[in-house]
């Protein structure tokens, strides 16, 4: 009976291995006959080993579609290290060609690994590198596409651009914060091999095509930035600070125009700089006392709240206030006398903005320092944005804010200053400062995402800006800001000159040196802000080292802008031992003999009696030291 029930036990568990048996051949047969594609396609991908293939970044391009950055098709190593017949070989072959250590390549080419970059050594090598390697034929070496990131032109704009490292991803600047737009999706090559690595003919190599990354287009004009990179690298030539920075926007927007950091970089080598030029985009970074700059900012709020008619009103400049103890003196020994309050801005009067915070008192001052953005970030779409520093409210003393009402005791970035200015100038508007246009296709240029101006909130009224511009632009004329007087062009600004705090104390000797300013006044076009710290000048005052290199840019940027020459600027105001500008005469049809106009060499060219033609022409302004007219001579 028991042998009985064991026979039947085998016979069940027999048939029930004989219906596992047939059902996994039925599945067998099943997955043979219609899923065959699919397993074949995952065991290639078992044999097949992928070779990268770059795709390429996407670009970044000026307001005018310039490019400023993009990628280069280039050329990298790759080893399969089970092909390499002779590791040592190959090392010494390899190591010669790019200039690499033999053992540690040795060390690469010999990794249990499936496939093998060479690097830093073998990435974005030279044609010449990439012909010599290929005429080797070496098995198991491979050259495959990569991507090279270039700046066509060198320093410029280098701080704001930045840069990108080895596996060309963001590292700083603008290629930092759009990286994943910028960055392209990867493609390959898929080369089928055996256990071995040997490589398997009897199937095809498999080809993934790469993508592109998306194109940034900036609101930089590159022919403003130009000019101001020009002016900033002479600037930096004759005065050798430690550094210097300039910032132009448009104020009707919070578009930026142009930004220049000084020293700067070469972001197609940056690894041969210090990461506190390359990492400092000073605009936006740097953060320092605006000196007098700031006045404007006190005398818009000031003129808001109706404290003074500024044609009218006087203030009395003894040469200082007295404010908790402390005396606060005017740069000028004994003062400016009776001043109206344009005076006192014109004529930048410590002492008068003492008196003006004054009657502004705390709590109001306070409202309009920080409804014009200071103490707080711009928003600017730039990484390393600084805040500034500000007194907390509960903090401050009279001193304190008799202080902050002439830029000093507050700590401010170039940014903060310059929208703050745009709104003072453009009708009272606050805007968001941006600097990144729209993000487009990279084949068809097409806009994919556009950004459009940010208005913050309204700072001042239209009549206060109106106001402002006309006391701005008689500061140039009349006041600190002379040296950027332009005969033809309604620009208006406010120097500033602040002592650098040092070890707790403030510096008698090295000072930030600026000027604020916009032009034309009637319709502001453009805000250029300059700054140079710790020039090498026995004269450090912002009107005198900064205020004729904003002269100098304007000269180009307002025609290139389209602007047109006026008759009713602000006449300059003249002061000892300054003279008036020499605009020459017209002379066509005159004598030889009739040719004269103080302060002008002539000379004669050709043989007759009369003028026939003169270079320059009629209405030409030389300055004070004067100029040479050519005269053509010929038959009436």
């Amino acid at each position: 009976m028991l042998r009985q029930k064991v026979k039947q036990r085998i016979r069940i568990i027999f048939f029930c291995a004989i219906g596992i048996f047939i059902c996994i051949l039925t599945k067998l047969g099943y997955e043979q006959i219609f899923h065959h594609s699919d397993i074949m396609e995952k065991a290639k991908e078992l044999w097949e080993r992928d070779f990268t293939v770059a795709g390429l970044r996407g670009s970044i391009l000026d307001k005018n579609g310039e490019p400023l950055a993009y990628d280069v098709p280039s050329t990298s190593v790759m080893v399969v290290p089970a092909q390499i017949e002779d590791a040592k070989l190959v090392a010494s072959k390899l190591s010669e060609i790019l200039d690499a250590d033999e053992n540690k390549l040795y060390e690469t080419i010999t990794k249990k690994v499936s496939t093998q970059k060479i690097q830093p050594e073998g990435r974005l090598i030279s044609d010449k590198q990439a012909q010599q390697i290929e005429s080797l034929n070496l098995n198991g070496v491979y050259l495959v596409q990569d991507s090279l990131r270039y700046y066509p032109n060198n320093n410029f704009l280098a701080q704001v651009l930045g840069f990108t490292g080895i596996d060309n991803q963001g590292l700083a600047g603008l290629e930092l914060q759009y990286n994943d737009i910028l960055t392209a999706q990867s493609g390959a090559l898929k080369i089928p091999f055996d256990a071995k690595g040997h490589h398997v003919t009897l199937y095809k190599e498999n080809y993934e095509a790469p993508g592109r990354g998306m194109n940034v287009q900036l609101t930089i004009d590159s022919t403003i930035q130009s000019i101001m990179e020009r002016e900033m690298n002479n600037l930096m030539e004759r005065y050798h600070p430690e550094s210097a920075l300039a910032l132009a926007m448009n104020p009707n927007t919070g578009e930026i125009l142009g930004m220049v950091s000084k020293p700067d970089f070469d972001p197609n080598n940056y690894e041969d700089y210090d990461s506190d030029v390359y990492n400092r985009n000073l605009p936006i970074w740097k953060s320092f006392e605006p000196g007098s700059t700031f006045k404007s900012v006190t005398f818009a709020s000031a003129l808001e709240l109706n404290l003074f008619d500024m044609m009218k009103d006087t203030y009395m400049d003894v040469g200082y206030e007295m404010v908790n103890g402390a005396r606060i003196k005017s740069w000028k020994a004994g003062g400016h006398g009776l001043q109206t309050f344009l005076q006192v801005l014109e004529n930048s009067s410590n002492p008068g903005f003492v008196e003006i915070s004054r009657r502004m008192g705390l709590d109001a001052e306070y409202e309009y320092v920080t409804k014009f953005g200071f103490g707080s970030k711009t928003g600017i779409d730039l990484p390393g944005e600084s805040s500034g520093i500000m007194f907390k409210k509960e903090n401050m003393t009279e001193l304190e804010q008799a202080t902050v009402a002439f830029g000093q005791g507050l700590s401010v970035t170039p940014i903060q200053l310059v929208t703050a200015f745009s709104a003072i100038i453009n009708g009272g508007t606050l805007y968001t400062p941006y600097i990144t246009s729209s993000i487009n296709d990279p084949v068809t240029n097409e806009i994919i995402v556009k950004q459009n101006p940010t208005v913050k909130r309204k700072v001042i009224s239209e009549s206060t800006s109106n106001q402002m511009r006309y006391a701005l632009e008689s500061v140039v004329a009349n006041g600190g800001g002379k040296g950027a007087y332009l005969e033809g062009y309604k620009i208006g600004g406010k120097t500033g000159t602040a002592q650098k705090a040092e070890n707790g104390v403030y510096s008698t000797s090295n000072y930030i040196l600026s000027f604020l300013s916009a032009a034309p006044m009637d319709d502001p076009q453009i805000v250029l802000y300059i700054a140079v710290d710790s020039p090498e000048n026995d004269i450090q005052y912002g009107g005198t080292v900064v205020a004729p290199v904003a002269k100098a840019c304007y000269e180009d940027i307002l025609p290139y802008l389209k602007v047109e020459k006026t008759d009713d600027q602000l006449e300059k105001k003249l002061v000892w031992p300054e003279t008036e500008n020499i605009k020459v005469q017209n002379f066509v049809g005159k004598k030889k003999d009739e040719v004269q106009q103080a302060g002008i060499t002539f000379t004669f060219v050709g043989e007759g009696e009369y003028v026939i033609q003169q270079l320059p022409t009629e209405g030409t302004v030389f300055t004070q030291e004067g100029g040479e007219v050519w005269i053509y001579l010929g038959d009436k």
